[in-house]
């Protein structure tokens, strides 16, 4: 065996070396305030620098006889997990000195540990190695979905989450299994060759395996029909947990999926295409029309989520490389605009008694002006409002999917952007409580410690530079072959 090979993984290997150092300083640091201050040293800066690394030390390669590859666009879809994750480590920061106390230790060794399976998601080239991934990024998840145990709404969250989890494991391990016994392999390559071979007549297992495929992977998504789950996990986890649940666990099962289906399931390109209509019309229409009716904004940002996955599912539909570079042009800017979102809710919830309720953001702009214009930027940037950044990422998903040339992803675009009008409704629901509406007991005004501001100054800088510099997205498209 040549040992060689282990210096291909090189930002896993990056992330395990931060596990270890952050499980030592947890285990021998006294348990007061310098060990906070210890962790988020180790964690945030370490994770703040990975980018970095990967960017100068990442290269493609492969390892194990092909079960591990590391494409180009692989290592900058590491890079936009990892900037998402740092993103969190620090607006965490207030939840973690008031709530956690002697819990930081664990909340950053199962965030990392977390990160570690998508790593491994992105980089698989055998459908064993991409299920472990899998499974080391649920796992931690689900406990990090429990962190605040004592809360009823965190334990009923974290159940619902670990089930539905279970389930769709397993339901994909049932395709996969469908899978190797159409094709008698697992490694993406040789599935794809045996699919190919037998274009012509495609074998049933094949066909039912990609079904089985496709629907674990879209609990994972939290797309329509599969999303039962996602606003009382959503509602229930602490609001830094959630915002790592919407934007970065999302973002890296989506690049998975694109990366199997258009490597592994070109073949069987005629028999998924229309799933993925149905799918992405049910998720974006559904997911509107239920957060429309949401009071609580958590479970309002779950349904618009939900939303944002069928756009993001639209890059699919084009199964081309400028497919993947909106994809992964598209979870950046998501990312950002999404956590700064949760960054305010999670400030609000911090320095008002827990709420997350929308009627509470009432006259917000009168007690505190900044955080609630930096709110509205971030949510006209998910609406897809011009000049913003989220009007770059929804025009370039509409362009891949039209690229396909059909009638049917014509009538998909047109859908989604009639469906961007009714989220402009809905996301404009929050910015008129903000600033139209008034209340006998508005929110109090309250100052915003170094760690939210950092953060938010991050998310808007985001918000207003990645729309405006190409250069970011010709890197995407120039790193976009899988």
């Amino acid at each position: 065996m040549n040992y060689g090979q282990f210096l291909n993984m090189v930002p896993e290997y990056y992330l395990v070396l931060i596990l270890i150092v952050v499980f030592l300083a947890d285990l021998f640091t006294h348990k007061n305030e310098k060990k906070l201050d210890i962790m988020y040293a180790v964690a945030g800066g370490l994770t703040i620098v990975l980018p970095v690394w990967i960017a100068l030390m990442a290269k493609p390669a492969e390892a194990f006889g092909g079960m591990y590859v590391a494409t180009e666009a692989a290592n900058v879809m590491k890079i936009i997990l990892s900037v998402g994750t740092a993103i969190v480590i620090v607006m965490a920061q207030p939840w973690l000195q008031n709530e956690v106390g002697n819990k930081v230790g664990e909340f950053y060794e199962l965030v990392i540990s977390t990160l570690l399976g998508m790593f491994i998601m992105t980089s698989s080239g055998n459908f064993l190695m991409f299920f472990l991934g899998l499974e080391m990024a649920s796992v931690p998840m689900a406990c990090l979905v429990a962190f605040d145990k004592w809360k009823k709404n965190s334990a009923e969250g974290a159940a619902k989450y670990i089930l539905v989890a279970t389930f769709s494991s397993g339901v994909m391990l049932y395709g996969i299994s469908f899978i190797y016994g159409a094709t008698g392999t697992l490694y993406f390559a040789d599935v794809a060759n045996a699919l190919t071979a037998n274009s012509q007549q495609p074998i049933a297992l094949a066909i039912m395996g990609l079904v089985f495929f496709f629907s674990g992977l879209g609990f994972k998504l939290s797309l329509v029909p599969f999303h039962f789950w996602t606003a009382d996990t959503y509602e229930g986890a602490p609001t830094p947990v959630t915002g790592y649940l919407s934007v970065v666990s999302k973002g890296a099962a989506a690049f998975a999926l694109m990366m199997i289906m258009v490597k592994v399931f070109a073949p069987l390109t005629a028999y998924w295409e229309y799933l993925l209509y149905i799918v992405i019309v049910l998720s974006i229409t559904i997911a509107n029309l239920f957060a429309i009716r949401q009071k609580e904004l958590k479970r309002f940002m779950a349904f618009s989520s939900i939303s944002q996955a069928g756009y993001i599912m639209l890059a699919v539909i084009g199964s081309s490389q400028m497919g993947m570079a909106s994809l992964m042009y598209y979870v950046l800017v998501y990312v950002v605009a999404n956590m700064a979102v949760f960054t305010v809710i999670s400030t609000v919830e911090q320095n008002n008694g827990g709420t997350t309720m929308m009627a509470s953001y009432d006259g917000f702009y009168q007690t505190n002006p900044k955080l609630a214009f930096l709110m509205t930027l971030a949510l006209f940037s998910l609406a897809g409002i011009p000049p913003f950044a989220g009007m770059f990422s929804k025009f370039f998903v509409f362009m891949a999917a039209a690229q396909q040339g059909s009638f049917w992803a014509y009538f998909v675009v047109f859908i989604a952007l009639i469906n961007t009008v009714v989220s402009l409704y809905y996301y404009l629901l929050i910015v008129k409580a903000m600033y139209i509406k008034s209340s006998e007991s508005p929110l109090p005004t309250f100052k915003t410690d170094v760690n939210t501001r950092l953060a938010l100054a991050v998310c808007t800088a985001g918000i207003a530079l990645l729309g405006i510099c190409s250069c970011i997205y010709d890197w995407l498209f120039a790193s976009s072959v899988m």
